[in-house]
C-alpha cells in the first residue's frame, strides 16, 4: 500500500478513537437523574403522589404489636436496617436519632421506625442491643418478623432485603401523617437537618 494512503488510514482511525472516547467520558460524567426540583419545599427526593406506605401487623423487639395504621396522625420515619450491619445501619439510625433531636418538641408528633431486612438473624434480642447500642431506644422501634411478613413491606416501599450476594438499600423513607411516602433519602447522603426540614414541611401540611 502506498505509504501516504496508510498515514491517512492510520490518522482517521486515531481521530475516531479520541471521538470514542470523548463520548463515553461525556456519557460517563453525565447526570443519571434531573436536577431537583426548585419549587419544591423538600430537601429530600420527591415520592409519587399517593404512594401509600404498606401496611403491616407485626411485632416489635419487646414483643409489642405495630402496624403502619396506628401511626397514622404522626409523620413516620421508616429506615430499613439489620442488627448485625456494622456500617450502613447505624448510619441510619444516628440520622434518625439527630433528626428527632434537632425537632425539638415537634419530634413528638413524628414515629421513627426500623423494618428489618435480614430474618431470621433479625430476633428480638439482637434489635434490642442495636437499638441500645445506637442510643435509640425508646426513639425507634424494630420491626421483626419472618421474611414472609416481611416480604410485602419491602414490596410495598420498593427495598430488597439484605441477602449473601448484596446488600440491602440503605434509605430512609417519610411517610405523612395519611400514610403515603412523600420524600425519600439514601443513607450515604442524608444530613439529619435536612430531614427535620422535611418533617416539619409534612407537619405544617397537616396543620
Amino acid at each position: 500500500m502506498n505509504p501516504r494512503l496508510r498515514l491517512v488510514g492510520a490518522l482517521a482511525a486515531a481521530l475516531a478513537l479520541v471521538a470514542v472516547t470523548a463520548i463515553a467520558v461525556a456519557a460517563r460524567s453525565s447526570p443519571t437523574q434531573p436536577p431537583p426540583d426548585s419549587a419544591s419545599p423538600f430537601r429530600g427526593s420527591l415520592m409519587p403522589r399517593g404512594f401509600t406506605a404498606p401496611d403491616f401487623s407485626l411485632r416489635d423487639e419487646q414483643g409489642t404489636p405495630i402496624s403502619m395504621r396506628e401511626l397514622r396522625g404522626r409523620v413516620v420515619l421508616v429506615a430499613f436496617l439489620y442488627t448485625t450491619c456494622e456500617e450502613s445501619c447505624p448510619l441510619e439510625a444516628q440520622q434518625v436519632r439527630l433528626a428527632l433531636e434537632a425537632l425539638g418538641d415537634d419530634a413528638d408528633r413524628v414515629a421513627a421506625i426500623g423494618v428489618a431486612v435480614d430474618p431470621p438473624r433479625d430476633t428480638p434480642e439482637r434489635a434490642r442491643r442495636f437499638l441500645l447500642e445506637q442510643r435509640v431506644t425508646g426513639l425507634m422501634r424494630f420491626v421483626l418478623g419472618s421474611a414472609a411478613e416481611l416480604a410485602p413491606v419491602w414490596r410495598g416501599f420498593a427495598v430488597s432485603p439484605q441477602t449473601e450476594e448484596s446488600e440491602h438499600q440503605a434509605r430512609i423513607t417519610v411517610v405523612d401523617t395519611r400514610g403515603d411516602q412523600r420524600v425519600g433519602f439514601q443513607a450515604s447522603r442524608a444530613q439529619p437537618e435536612d430531614i427535620a426540614h422535611d418533617v416539619r414541611v409534612l407537619l405544617r401540611e397537616a396543620g
